[in-house]
């Protein structure tokens, strides 16, 4: 008799602790062994707080900001834990096509998108929204073993990535650096393979100083590189992918983006720019182009009608000369057709926050310089547009 109440009771007692544990809030399965023996174990259900929801935005696109975008998310997730922000590079053009399919919260383009993709954004039955939301630059990098400064005039830079320009001792760039020991060695131009925003930025800074470079061979995301059919061109995927390159292959020369030779340590070159001045990019450089123009930027429900070369080639002895904007996109999410409320909600407050306290010194990457006043309250302007139901 004692034996069948004994097994009644712990029955009872399972049951109880089955129910306890279903009933609300989250529950969690643990193995609890005995003192007396490792092999006398049992496993129960018990009743744990169910954690805060935690919000997930993607993002996707160009490279050019990287650094930057990953210094502001794990700036803003220490302050806010329940936010969760993915991010994936792959290029501008990967950016622009991953937020026209719905496959990303937040796009990220370096040159503003053109109309014909915007009228496909439109198609979709929302309001695509486009605003800048950092300044960086395009830097000129090399890998010359003994060559420590390196002088480009603006008709040498092009004439180097049309391949007319087939050695380092040439004698148009030993005439700018002739305290240099340039070596009799082919130049090695190493450009993206992919769509990129750095590479529309660079060729069309290279159409400004060039008339040649604007005839034979343009601007734009992607291009057809001269140097390639001479078997003096490489192409690497994303700028991580060029300085990887750059840094395997002695006598090369390629265009990134001024953090990544910051932080990979690369030679940089010094640019002529419009005054006819030799400067390196640097925070006061940067900020100067910025200065010496005036920056037209569109509403944000018309974002094709910005000009790329705006900053570009700016005047100023101390102007450097390849600077622009990177943009975000993001959806009005009209009658939520994008966003549910709580992502919509995440979204505006992450926009805020990068465009008030992330352009604040203590947030900015090396080799990125914060927007004009004027230019963060467009794209605090286009936040506030964002329908969160």
């Amino acid at each position: 008799m004692k034996k069948h109440i004994g097994l009644t009771l712990i029955i009872l007692l399972g049951i109880a602790v089955f129910a306890a544990g279903c009933i609300g809030g989250e529950t969690k399965t643990v193995t609890v062994t005995s003192k007396e023996t490792v092999t006398n174990t049992r496993t129960v259900t018990i009743k744990e707080k169910a954690p805060s929801q935690v919000i997930v935005i993607r993002t996707t696109g160009a490279t050019f900001p990287m650094y930057q975008i990953q210094k502001w998310i794990e700036d803003y997730q220490n302050t806010h834990p329940n936010v969760k922000i993915e991010y994936e590079g792959g290029g501008s053009g990967h950016g622009q096509e991953a937020f026209l399919k719905g496959l990303t919260d937040i796009g990220r383009t370096d040159p503003p998108v053109k109309e014909a993709t915007w009228k496909k954004f439109l198609e979709t039955g929302d309001q695509p929204l486009q605003f800048p939301e950092i300044v960086g630059a395009v830097v000129v990098v090399y890998n010359v073993p003994g060559v420590k400064e390196l002088k480009l005039s603006r008709e040498v830079l092009a004439k180097i990535f049309l391949g007319e320009i087939e050695y380092w001792d040439d004698p148009a760039i030993k005439k700018l650096n002739p305290n240099e020991n340039l070596p009799h060695e082919k130049i090695i131009v190493i450009h993206r393979s992919d769509s990129s925003g750095t590479t529309a930025i660079f060729t069309t800074y290279l159409s400004l100083i060039s008339k040649e470079w604007a005839e034979k061979v343009g601007a734009g995301k992607v291009v057809d590189w001269p140097v390639d059919k001479m078997g003096r061109g490489m192409g690497g995927k994303g700028n991580s992918g060029v300085v990887a390159m750059l840094k395997q292959t002695k006598y090369s020369i390629a265009y990134t983006e001024l953090s990544y030779a910051i932080n990979e340590n690369l030679k940089v070159a010094a640019l002529e720019n419009k005054a006819g001045k030799y400067v390196k990019p640097t925070e006061e450089t940067i900020k100067a182009a910025v200065a010496n123009v005036k920056a037209y930027i569109p509403d944000p429900t018309q974002g094709y009608k910005e000009d790329l070369k705006q900053l570009l080639d700016a005047p100023g002895e101390n102007s450097y000369p390849i600077v622009a904007f990177t943009h975000i996109l993001v959806w009005q999410n009209k009658g939520g057709k994008h966003y549910s409320p709580e992502k919509a909600k995440a979204i505006k407050d992450f926009l805020r926050w990068i465009l008030t306290e992330g352009q604040k010194e203590e947030h900015l990457a090396p080799g990125y310089v914060g927007l004009p006043p004027e230019v963060a309250k467009i794209g605090l302007k286009a936040v506030e547009m964002i329908q969160e139901g």
